[in-house]
């Protein structure tokens, strides 16, 4: 684990203002949905991590039965109170946003920081929101040799903003939750990304509804989980008073009516039975696809673990070459590349469900085969 500050050549560091989207050479605002996005429906999608077959029939209904409503202003309230009810916590502690994505930027413009660092790799969108609004961000970087895994002592003891993922992605590492609260120190804002927490059996580790860690802010996303990419809902679990000052740097009315009824059926009892059960079974799936990646050991694959997400991230020698001929092959991965602290020999897998991978690692072997002739 290393800490980057001030270095802005390959591999990252220190952000200067005004440096948008790109830092230290790699392209943070590349995401998933770039790699399927001109492919259509050829491309069998295992780079964006959504779950497949949603959302479900009952959510697409309640969605639907919004429409009606849509001549009024969007009213909040019920899907605040309904997300504050499932993690136990009072209604002043919650903030609907624009997917998990517009916490982010919301964070970065409405905070005073001075020192925000962003521990890496992880998703990218923290840092990029960090540098449009003008800061100057310093890197952790988590090393394979140790399995991704946290030390918090490598985090600067004056870093007034720290941005973790739990489960993080691309490396889908699990931190434990008491490891990720050593962080927490006065004067500090510690934000957790729990966008991936409920693909966890048992959403263990999980940090949401903790009201004894200071300054603790924890972002979750029902996109994922329930294949609401397109509709854009998550939310922000924090102290009241980061919660008004977040509130103030959105605009009017942030949430559509839509997005609203989504939140407030996601978060119900029949949902969150149905989430637990995709979770367990994301969980078999994944052993399946690590079980088959676990083939190609002999010929340099190797797989980040134990992973916990519902994704894996690869080694491979050629990799970027590997994921080339994938795409001819009609599959789409992740690149890493874009990620701090990896290169170009990783990708990143989304699971999925058994035929599907069976298939996948059939054109696997022969993409292995035709970058290795």
């Amino acid at each position: 684990m290393r800490t980057e500050e001030g270095s802005d050549g390959p591999g990252g560091g220190r952000g200067s203002a005004g440096a948008g989207g790109s830092g230290g050479g790699h392209d943070l605002r590349h995401h998933g949905d770039a790699e399927v996005r001109d492919g259509g429906p050829a491309l069998v999608d295992l780079a964006v991590n959504v779950r497949t077959g949603t959302p479900p029939g009952w959510l697409r209904e309640r969605i639907a039965e919004s429409l009606g409503a849509l001549a009024a202003y969007p009213d909040g309230r019920a899907a605040r109170a309904a997300v504050a009810a499932r993690h136990g916590l009072p209604v002043e502690r919650v903030l609907l946003t624009a997917g998990a994505a517009e916490a982010f930027v919301l964070l970065a413009r409405a905070l005073k920081v001075r020192r925000p660092v962003v521990v890496h790799p992880q998703f990218t969108e923290p840092e990029a929101a960090l540098r449009d609004a003008g800061h100057t961000v310093d890197r952790v970087l988590l090393r394979e040799a140790d399995g991704f895994r946290l030390d918090p002592a490598a985090v600067a003891e004056d870093a007034d903003l720290v941005v973790i993922g739990n489960p993080t992605n691309p490396t889908s590492v699990l931190h434990p939750a008491e490891t990720i609260a050593r962080l927490a120190r006065p004067g500090r804002t510690l934000v957790v990304d729990e966008a991936f927490m409920d693909a966890v059996p048992g959403e263990r580790e999980a940090l949401a509804g903790r009201t004894d860690v200071p300054g603790l802010v924890v972002l979750r996303s029902l996109t994922k989980t329930w294949g609401l990419a397109g509709l854009r809902i998550g939310y922000v679990l924090a102290a009241p008073e980061i919660v008004t000052e977040l509130a103030r740097a959105q605009p009017l009315w942030p949430v559509s009516t839509p997005a609203l009824a989504a939140a407030e059926a996601c978060v119900a009892p029949r949902a969150l039975a149905e989430a637990a059960h995709a979770a367990h079974r994301v969980a078999a799936d994944r052993a399946h696809l690590v079980a088959g990646l676990e083939e190609f050991a002999p010929e340099g694959v190797r797989v980040a673990g134990p992973a916990e997400g519902p994704f894996v991230l690869v080694r491979m020698a050629q990799a970027a070459a590997v994921r080339r001929q994938l795409r001819v092959l009609g599959y789409a991965v992740r690149r890493g590349d874009t990620f701090p602290g990896l290169d170009e020999e990783w990708v990143r897998i989304a699971v999925r469900d058994r035929v599907t991978v069976n298939r996948f690692l059939l054109a696997l072997d022969q993409a292995l085969m035709f970058v290795r002739a």
